[in-house]
């Protein structure tokens, strides 16, 4: 059993018992279905990552930039969640055992009936499969009943590669608005939702701008919620690049903490530039965005995972992809 999932269990207990005394952040009695991901565990991956051993064996996708983008179908295993198990007291984990290689016109499965999409675009210090097992985390973790899909970008997964990370978040963005015109225009993907950690909500704001950039509000009505959970983006980068996106704005939220110590080191890697994920809340809700402060969330010392590692957090962002979106 992997550390993650031992932390993640005690961390959803704790969530599970914040819940009663924290309005704001979910109602009680709520119950969802189980997620599509843990009926057919079959995750759809979008990579620029170069393969290894042509993307077939482990690790499948390394550190390296490709000169093209791959897409691929991961065949999951969920965690037991039978009676004694450890997935029954939230100790049990994904695991990743095979990449099937695809065209891009066959990612996209024409289905009897139109569903919808979760993309997950990972953050800082991810390898490729510890971005895949976060996106089956994640989709299961808020009862997504539609396709998941993860975006993952070129990062080498070290603690000292943050600038090497960083210009390949950036250098991914075509890419990523390559990912968004197709699934926009198929006609088996209903509402789009996107969720970004860290570094990737830098990548994921910044192809929405090249996005609108080129389509105008059209989009508008095909994107559902877009959750950027601790944006590792300078705080004048982000403003700037929200004025320009237009309505798009209205569909993000923004999950912050102001004791994210992970955030606290990259602003100083940043040149002491503050990052969005640490800012104050009224801050970010002058410039039109819904913002959850989970700064009193976070049962650890890092605050870093809290859209994976807390409930409360997780329903959040549930409501935001149903249409619900909770305010202060």
């Amino acid at each position: 059993m992997s550390r993650r999932a031992i932390v993640r269990g005690v961390a959803s207990s704790a969530g599970a018992l914040a819940l009663g005394g924290c309005a704001s952040f979910a109602g009680t009695g709520t119950r969802y279905d189980a997620s599509a991901l843990s009926t057919n565990p079959t995750l759809l991956v979008t990579t620029t990552r170069k393969p290894v051993n042509g993307g077939r064996t482990k690790p499948w996708y390394g550190p390296e930039r490709a000169s093209q983008m791959s897409v691929a179908r991961a065949k999951l295993t969920p965690p037991d969640d039978g009676r004694f198990s450890l997935g029954s007291v939230g100790l049990g984990d994904w695991r990743l055992d095979a990449i099937e290689p695809v065209t891009r016109e066959n990612l996209l499965a024409q289905e009897s009936s139109t569903r919808d999409l979760l993309i997950y675009v990972h953050g800082f210090k991810q390898t490729f499969e510890a971005a895949a097992l976060d996106a089956a985390r994640l989709s299961d973790g808020v009862r997504f009943n539609g396709e998941t899909m993860v975006f993952s970008w070129p990062s080498r997964a070290g603690l000292f590669d943050y600038s090497y990370d960083r210009e390949s978040a950036m250098w991914s963005r075509d890419g990523f608005e390559r990912v968004l015109d197709s699934v926009l225009a198929s006609p088996s993907i209903g509402r789009i939702h996107i969720v970004a950690h860290s570094m990737g909500t830098m990548l994921t704001l910044e192809t929405l701008r090249q996005v609108h950039s080129r389509h105008g509000d059209a989009v508008i009505d095909r994107l559902g919620a877009v959750v950027f959970a601790a944006p590792d983006i300078d705080m004048d980068v982000f403003s700037s690049s929200i004025g320009r996106i237009g309505a798009l704005a209205r569909k993000i939220t923004v999950v912050t903490a102001t004791n994210d110590l992970a955030l606290a080191v990259s602003g100083r890697l940043a040149g002491g530039m503050a990052r969005v994920g640490t800012a104050e809340k009224a801050e970010l809700e002058r410039m039109g965005l819904r913002v959850i402060d989970a700064s009193q969330q976070g049962w650890g010392i890092i605050n870093h995972d809290l859209f994976l590692s807390n409930g409360a957090v997780r329903q959040v962002i549930r409501r935001a992809i149903d249409g619900n979106p909770m305010g202060a």
